[in-house]
């Protein structure tokens, strides 16, 4: 019989990748499915949130009104379902201020 070498040095193979598997930046494709149109309007309206409400542009001041959009302030006269994408589009200001 025929003897197998096994080489102690080489690390394991990462376990593969289920086909498919890819990591998807929820708020990107939210706010890629509104209209051209909505989605300018969305992101000018949280530019313009975060330069009242985060004047020093600071990404984590920023992210904490994304926050507060979803998850108190969302009761005001704008819906739930506004300020989840008023959130989604705060956070990408706050990705190009970081």
């Amino acid at each position: 019989m025929g003897q197998i070498e096994v080489s102690m040095t080489k690390k394991p193979a990462p376990p593969a990748r289920p086909a498919g598997g890819e990591v998807v930046d929820f708020d990107t494709a939210l706010l890629n499915a509104r209209p051209p149109e909505q989605k300018v309007e969305l992101m000018a309206e949280a530019s313009i949130l975060a330069a009242a409400f985060a004047p020093e542009g600071r990404a984590v001041q920023i992210e904490r009104l994304a926050h507060s959009l979803e998850t108190g302030l969302r009761d005001l006269d704008i819906g739930r379902a506004r300020a989840r994408l008023l959130a989604a589009a705060l956070r990408q200001v706050a990705r190009q201020a970081a």
